[in-house]
């Protein structure tokens, strides 16, 4: 009986929720519109506020709006009360949430707002409300039945309004041309932005780190210095120190596996004369998909060449692997 229960309850909730949030469609009238328009042209802040459960929602839509390209945070109304209203300026947009649109906290200071010369949008299920008379435009965030069978809680509300808010922000990031290397700019430590921010140079080994050996040398001393550097491979440049070559350590164990004659052998008579390399300013996924892509088997190292052909650095799949660029 219990199981029943909690199964219906949960799928009614979810239906009442899904009913009103579909029906939110027709409230995309002229007014949204005019709304999004003027976020658009807003030369300030986006500035949000609600209490209560509508401030919970209220935090999220700043939130999405900061993240896709529109400057926008959360004012508390009491705080905004006792000071807090020094942050609204003439150039602001104040987004005042409140589903009945009579909130006290909300309500007193809208007059204040006003006095500062800010826009107000409200989002609110009631047009009438002093909410919806005191702003500039209204945003219906639509009046159905709390899915709480008490009618109490927030909750087919808070729905309405947190769908509503999305719909506000990418309706904006839709016209501002808002592109994934935008959102990253502005989620760096995010794995979507190691994925379109960072670049080989930012990954690779360089300096003191990078193994590069002068193709006349023996395979001895490359192998010292690629043991010392650790990545497995080892960069070779002709006298001018231009990159000519690699030696891996594939290599080496391949040509241990006959005899140790080739140690003394010039590295430019046993290195491999035609491997992958990559650009310094590429970004970092590039490699990883260079690394994955080699026939006939994956690679693990690639070798960075500057503009005038000389290996300024090392990049090894572990380093990509860190960052997070999977």
């Amino acid at each position: 009986m219990q199981e029943e229960t909690i199964r219906k309850s949960a799928i009614e909730t979810l239906k009442t929720e899904s009913d009103a949030v579909a029906k939110l469609v027709e409230n995309i009238d002229d007014e949204f519109v005019t709304a999004v328009q003027h976020i658009l042209a807003c030369k300030g802040r986006i500035i949000v506020t609600g209490m209560g459960k509508s401030g919970h929602i209220g935090r999220k839509i700043a939130a999405t709006l900061a993240s896709t390209g529109t400057p926008a945070f959360f004012m508390h109304p009491a705080e905004a009360f006792h000071g807090d209203l020094g942050m609204v300026t003439d150039s602001d947009i104040v987004l005042a949430l409140s589903n009945s649109g009579e909130s006290a906290e909300v309500v007193n200071i809208l007059p204040i707002i006003r006095r500062i010369g800010a826009q107000i949008i409200a989002m609110t299920g009631n047009r009438g409300s002093q909410l919806g008379q005191f702003a500039n435009l209204v945003i219906d965030v639509g009046h159905e039945k709390e899915a709480c069978p008490l009618g109490l809680a927030p909750t087919t509300s808070t729905t309405t309004t947190l769908a509503m808010g999305d719909a506000i922000a990418i309706a904006t990031m839709s016209v501002r041309n808002f592109k994934a290397q935008d959102f990253a700019l502005f989620h760096p430590g995010g794995a979507l932005g190691r994925r379109l921010l960072l670049r080989v140079e930012d990954a690779m080994h360089s300096g003191e780190e990078n193994p590069v050996v002068d193709g006349r040398k023996t395979a001895k001393d490359a192998l010292f210095i690629m043991t010392e550097k650790g990545l497995g491979a080892v960069s070779v440049v002709d006298a001018a120190g231009k990159f000519i070559g690699i030696l891996t350590d594939g290599i080496v164990r391949r040509a241990l596996a006959k005899d140790y004659s080739f140690l003394d052998e010039a590295v430019e008579n046993i290195m491999y004369t035609e491997p992958l390399t990559i650009r310094p300013e590429k970004l970092a996924t590039e490699a990883l998909s260079v690394m994955e892509k080699h026939k006939p088997r994956p690679i693990t190292v690639l070798p960075v060449i500057d503009e005038e052909g000389v290996p300024i650095g090392m990049i090894h799949l572990t380093d990509l692997l860190k960052q997070g660029v999977v």
